[in-house]
């Protein structure tokens, strides 16, 4: 595989006490987790909003949250970086626009560094599909790809916001082999994503993005059946589904998605993470 990097990062190192062995998820709600893994702590699609609170989710439409995340904003620990998957208010909301430090790095799509640049946002990272960001922080090695998405069918694409799913390549001194996520951002199964296991053929944990997100009757995210799909597709050794009960659009729960994965017998190659929860990863030897 041809990497196209466009720079490398060097993060100021800090104190850390995690061991190399093993990395952590921890999922807030929606698609907002924290990845602990070499040192790096990463804050995907940042979502704090409370029961009631309304999200504007494309297309003029606007819905309440249903369920509280699992901290508030003001609990999270010191972040290395924002992984923004896409501008929608439940990926990255009002909330997160006023109290998020300006400086804090955020790597996204073109489209959602121009317009967070005039809110000034000053340190944003922008990909195009298959470009990689290298950031070093210590010993470690983080290299974030950006692949396909899809947040909507046919010509209703050109109405929503560029999507990217992202690939993490973690990288520690004396490992032969990186320990690779790859998390899907708010995607359709589609063509282009078959490119994604023939140019990461050896993947560790997928984070699909599930929901069935229904605006106007029309599909926007993987429901059940897509995310068994996606499972099959990407085949990594271990699967966690997110995004799939916030808000009153979501119309395929996660018991859609268990009873596909039930069907296709592979119930050992899923993790399930209700708020609050988290996951250590071992890595490989």
């Amino acid at each position: 595989m041809t990497t196209n990097y466009v720079h490398t990062v060097v993060l100021p190192p800090t104190e850390d006490t995690s061991t190399l062995a093993q990395g952590s998820l921890f999922f807030v709600g929606t698609a907002t987790l924290l990845i602990r893994y070499a040192g790096f702590t990463i804050l995907t699609d940042p979502n704090f909003l409370h029961p009631g609170e309304l999200a504007h989710l494309g297309l003029r439409q606007r819905f309440a949250r249903i369920a509280n995340p699992a901290i508030d904003f003001a609990a999270l620990p010191p972040v290395d970086l924002v992984l923004l998957s896409h501008l929608h208010e439940d990926h990255f909301d009002r909330r997160v626009l006023r109290k998020l430090a300006k400086n804090m790095p955020i790597v996204t799509t073109p489209q959602a560094a121009h317009a967070l640049v005039k809110k000034r946002f000053q340190i944003l990272h922008a990909l195009e599909t298959w470009q990689t960001l290298s950031l070093v922080k210590g010993a470690g090695q983080l290299n974030i790809t950006a692949l396909p998405g899809k947040h909507a069918p046919g010509f209703l694409s050109a109405a929503f916001p560029a999507v990217m799913g992202s690939m993490l390549e973690f990288q520690v001194p004396d490992e032969k082999n990186a320990y690779r996520i790859y998390i899907s951002g708010d995607t359709l199964i589609h063509r282009q994503m078959r490119q994604i296991p023939r140019r990461f053929p050896e993947i560790d944990l997928a984070i699909l993005h599930l929901g069935g997100e229904m605006l106007y009757g029309i599909q926007t995210t993987m429901d059940g059946k897509q995310g068994i799909e996606a499972l099959k597709l990407i085949n990594a050794k271990e699967t966690v589904p997110v995004h799939y009960n916030d808000y009153p659009c979501f119309t395929s729960s996660l018991e859609d998605f268990r009873l596909e994965v039930t069907k296709a017998k592979l119930e050992r190659r899923v993790r399930y993470l209700g708020r609050g929860d988290a996951y250590s990863f071992r890595i490989p030897n």
